[in-house]
């Protein structure tokens, strides 16, 4: 039996992500005034009804309906989650930007289906573990599977490409496989794979290899390779303690790559200081801690599996952004989730929160 209410502490603290978030990416956006080609408008206006309003309902709806429903459908959600995903390599309908093929214009609007993968894909691997979570030591029977699943999702991902976005549900992934009992030698052999992977795609596809080299080494290429973490760094570094306050970063005019994607954070430091950026990352751990929690308690295997997964996509991605910024990590392209542009990635952030929602409706009652 459900109990009467969702977790109420992961809720506020969403809540408070989301406002925030907005208000943040609202000061971010102004430095579009700046930039030639790109409406300040329209970008706040799809980022407010999309991401906010829309996502704020999604997440409302995921949270009452029983999360158990979804294995009945797992299959065909993910199925189609892949097809839509592939859709991006249609003429007329998918798009290319900054050299990559990962969005669909329809109606007017674009979408980033990879987002929309990223659910199907935690919904199918939970319901799909929490069945053969009986033979999980078996690598012919669970993990060789395993590896195939994610090599479908990785095969689509990197034809785009999409090289972080994979990462990400690999993670995710793994993390779903150790909860439900895997062996960590069959991780280890996976992490061999996935570094095998890594060393080919960086002699493949040369930005692969410069974002590690960057890393290594910031200032060796500060108008090139190196100039965004350069210029965050200077926009966090300026901002100090207390920093410039609000809607004041000067970094965000033209100086600073990505104001409102990937370099986000850096504009929030800049406004708000060492004291703004810790309290956001306080706010952040405590919402993945919060959510692990609810995974300990869940009433079954499928419950724990759908928290952990949309739990680990959502707090990697987080904190890799950050510590991107913050060149303590190699620049990855990734948005800060609650925060960075993107309806659709907004959205479905929110759909994955309502479905732990939902589960936290189930557990047993924790503090």
């Amino acid at each position: 039996m459900p109990t009467k209410h969702v977790d109420k502490i992961l809720l506020s603290i969403v809540i408070i992500l989301v406002i925030c978030g907005f208000l943040i990416f609202s000061s971010a956006s102004l430095g579009l005034l700046a930039r030639e080609g790109v409406s300040f408008s329209s970008v706040v206006f799809n980022q407010l009804f999309l991401g906010v309003f829309g996502g704020v309902a999604a997440m409302l709806l995921m949270s009452q309906i029983n999360y158990r429903h979804l294995r009945k459908y797992a299959f065909y959600i993910f199925f189609a989650t892949c097809l839509l995903t592939l859709a991006v390599f249609i003429p007329g309908i998918g798009y290319e930007h900054g050299g990559a093929q990962r969005w669909l214009s329809i109606f007017g609007f674009s979408l980033q289906p990879a987002e929309v993968l990223k659910v199907g894909f935690i919904i199918y691997v939970a319901t799909w573990l929490s069945g053969v979570s009986k033979h999980i030591t078996s690598f012919k029977q669970v993990t060789f599977p395993f590896i195939g699943i994610m090599g479908i999702v990785g095969i689509i991902l990197l034809l785009q490409p999409d090289t972080d976005t994979f990462l990400l549900i690999a993670t995710a992934g793994v993390a779903m496989f150790v909860t439900a009992g895997g062996r960590w030698r069959d991780v280890a052999v996976m992490f061999s794979i996935a570094a095998l992977l890594l060393i080919v795609l960086a002699f493949t596809r040369p930005y692969i290899l410069d974002r590690f080299t960057t890393f290594l080494d910031p200032s060796a290429d500060p108008q090139g390779s190196g100039y965004q973490i350069q210029q965050s760094l200077i926009a966090i570094g300026s901002g100090g303690l207390t920093g410039r306050g609000y809607g004041q970063s000067i970094q965000k005019f033209e100086y600073l790559p990505e104001p409102i994607g990937d370099s986000i954070f850096a504009v929030y430091a800049e406004e708000f200081g060492f004291l703004g950026g810790t309290l956001l990352i306080i706010l952040l751990a405590f919402f993945t801690f919060r959510g692990y929690k609810i995974a300990t308690h869940a009433r079954d295997m499928f419950g724990m599996l759908l928290v952990v997964g949309f739990m680990t996509i959502i707090a990697v991605q987080s904190f890799l952004n950050i510590a991107a910024m913050l060149s303590v990590a190699p620049l990855m392209g990734l948005p800060l989730p609650f925060i960075s542009h993107g309806g659709t990635a907004l959205m479905f952030t929110l759909v994955a929160v309502g479905i732990v929602l939902n589960v936290s409706r189930y557990q047993k009652r924790i503090i």
